[in-house]
């Protein structure tokens, strides 16, 4: 995509893109998205395992995860092949992995003192229940991108022969209506899923927002911020899948919100982090047990996904 953007008015420029993203050719563009998104949240997911003295070997799984899926991510801009093979297996698996995760945070609280008979105070207290879940954005940012179109091709897409195989060994319906799904994705018409992933994402991080600014008592107004615009993210997400107006106006909009929302964020947490005793001179250690630098990232994340669902197509009925 970039390579074709001129020197054009940002306004033209701007166009172009839009109309990458509704043709559903923007794979290298996503791929390097992915790879980008991957290590912010591998970098959290690391330093929040940490504190917890990596005490169980499943919890490096996310940590090497997040770095194959980069990797997966730039060898797919280089290469279509990659895109469609590496990418979709790394990013399956991460997928995977980010269930399991889940399901170890749940467990996590369970084990706590009252167990989910106090589930306020055990979810404040014990490891973030959904994180795992939002590290699975990036995984599902690769899984679109491997079935995407490049940006430099033409003409109508078509489903590959290892899709068809694997369509067989379905039951005739679900075989086609699989084939059905996979090229209204290479054509960029699913803005409904893409909508339905955007409220929840923004649905768990508004959850993961408010926790962890309640341990800090709301000490800021600032802090409230997330935890409003998420629940109005969700909500303009979700009414989206049946307004197409809505997900052309309003969807787009408060995305916008979210994403600079969660800049402001990120600035206030490199702040908290840069204030606390030795500054840059205890950097990583700061870093380590501060605010957690890119967990507003991750809400921005949630915006990222709306202003996508904007861009795109509906399904054919």
């Amino acid at each position: 995509m970039a390579n074709e953007l001129s020197l054009t008015p940002p306004v033209l420029d701007m166009k172009m893109v839009a109309n990458y993203v509704r043709e559903g050719r923007f794979q290298r563009s996503l791929a390097l998205l992915t790879a980008a998104t991957s290590v912010i949240s591998g970098l959290e997911v690391a330093y929040e395992h940490y504190r917890g003295s990596y005490s169980r070997r499943v919890m490096y799984t996310p940590v090497i995860l997040s770095g194959l899926l980069a990797i997966a991510g730039v060898a797919a801009f280089f290469s279509r092949r990659a895109a469609r093979t590496v990418l979709r297996l790394v990013s399956v698996v991460t997928l995977i992995d980010a269930l399991a995760g889940f399901y170890f945070h749940v467990r996590g609280i369970h084990r706590k003192p009252g167990g989910w008979r106090l589930p306020m105070t055990n979810m404040i207290m014990g490891p973030p229940i959904f994180a795992p879940l939002l590290f699975g954005t990036s995984a599902y940012l690769g899984l679109i991108a491997s079935y995407l179109q490049r940006e430099e091709s033409s003409g109508m897409p078509s489903t590959s022969g290892r899709d068809i195989w694997f369509a067989r060994l379905l039951p005739p319906s679900a075989g086609r209506e699989l084939l059905s799904a996979e090229q209204d994705m290479r054509e960029g018409r699913f803005q409904r899923q893409v909508a339905i992933v955007t409220g929840i994402s923004a649905l768990l991080s508004g959850f993961e927002a408010y926790y962890s600014h309640y341990k800090n008592n709301f000490r800021y107004a600032m802090q409230w911020s997330p935890v409003v615009i998420a629940p109005v993210l969700a909500g303009v997400a979700f009414s989206s899948i049946k307004s197409r107006r809505l997900a052309t106006t309003a969807l787009p909009a408060v995305s916008a919100i979210a994403g600079a929302d969660a800049a402001i964020g990120f600035y206030y947490h490199v702040r908290g982090v840069l204030r606390r005793p030795g500054g840059r001179k205890r950097l990583l250690y700061n870093v380590m047990y501060g605010p957690p630098i890119f967990a507003p990232l991750l809400f921005g994340a949630a915006g990222m996904l709306g202003v996508l669902a904007s861009l795109l197509r509906r399904r054919r009925v």
